[in-house]
């Protein structure tokens, strides 16, 4: 029986799947990843996925773990290095599979993610949080050091420093973001009733902004505080400001629009790149003349949804063939009966 969708849960992830699209016009195309508040929907914008990944994940970790590993394996990382052949084919492609994977690292990073969780859930739980916080922190660490020790590193080292690049551990610093995910399902009645409070609604909003507001600080606790404490009431916000606002989206013909994105996020992901507009590059300068971040905010959102469209119109073509979109999007197609 096929799992029922959550409204709002669609809408979130379609939300924050524009927010990356966004992102992605930000550093790519305009060469500036702080125009129009990007800044900010850095703090949230990938601690949502992920804590959606684990939100969804967690009732199935205990499961069979090679059956698990082998579906999330066939639809997370095939469909990656295909679409990372297509936009950097050899020998281009061997020089994308460092941390990054040429912007293709989330998919990546999120299958470690649930094979890092499904290992942890098995330490059972007393042990299971400790070992989320030394994965996520000592990740943090290492990749703001990353840059000095890859070129610092020789022999063994570098070869040691160059398997954890293509192992994208400097991004396992958003793993605590999955498994808050996975534990806000386990616990999810109470966290309802406890974010469903104004006063408690109002104190993670202005903890977010407060947050949100400060300089960058050249120290590591602090980088670390911003990340982690912005990244959990940021995403806690957008979430239930989700959930409590289906009446309000609906009205604004808003809703089923961002759940349908919602349902795509991997065809988006996966086919964006090949959309976007670098050509803009040589106008970024003029943009920035503005010097007003709303104004950035209303051109670059009008950009990723001229992006959003096309790459929705690639996947309902790919889709047409139960092949490609099995292979492609990991799309399970229905047997018709004789």
């Amino acid at each position: 029986m096929a799992t029922k969708r959550i409204e709002y849960i669609d809408a979130m992830r379609g939300f924050t799947m524009i927010l990356v699209v966004y992102s992605h016009i930000c550093h790519f195309c305009l060469g500036d990843s702080l125009l129009g508040y990007n800044g900010t929907f850095f703090l949230f914008r990938l601690p949502c996925f992920f804590m959606l990944s684990g939100w969804l994940f967690g009732p199935v970790a205990t499961r069979t773990f090679a059956t698990i590993a082998r579906k999330k394996f066939m639809v997370q990382i095939v469909p990656t290095f295909i679409f990372l052949l297509l936009l950097a084919p050899p020998p281009e492609f061997f020089h994308q599979l460092g941390a990054l994977k040429g912007g293709y690292w989330f998919t990546f990073v999120l299958f470690e993610f649930f094979i890092l969780y499904m290992l942890i859930v098995r330490l059972g739980s007393k042990w299971r949080p400790w070992v989320a916080l030394i994965v996520t922190f000592a990740s943090f660490v290492y990749a703001r050091y990353y840059n000095s020790i890859q070129m610092s590193a020789t022999g063994f080292l570098a070869l040691a420093v160059n398997g954890l690049g293509f192992l994208s551990v400097v991004l396992w610093r958003f793993f605590l973001f999955f498994c808050v995910g996975a534990w806000m399902r386990r616990h999810f009645d109470a966290f309802i009733r406890w974010t469903s409070k104004p006063a408690v609604i109002l104190a993670i909003a202005v903890a977010f902004f407060a947050i949100a507001s400060t300089p960058h600080i050249d120290n590591i606790w602090f980088e670390m505080f911003r990340f982690y404490v912005g990244g959990i009431t940021g995403m806690w916000l957008v979430f239930t400001c989700f959930r409590l606002s289906g009446k309000w989206l609906q009205r604004l013909h808003l809703s089923k629009p961002l759940q349908y994105v919602g349902t795509r996020t991997l065809d988006i992901y996966l086919l964006h790149y090949f959309f976007l507009p670098r050509f803009l590059m040589p106008y970024a300068d003029q943009l920035k003349a503005f010097d007003s971040h709303f104004v950035e905010f209303w051109v670059i959102l009008a950009v990723s949804m001229i992006v959003l469209a096309l790459s929705l119109l690639a996947s309902y073509i790919i889709r047409l063939s139960p092949f490609l979109g099995h292979y492609l999007f990991g799309v399970k197609y229905e047997q018709k009966s004789l």
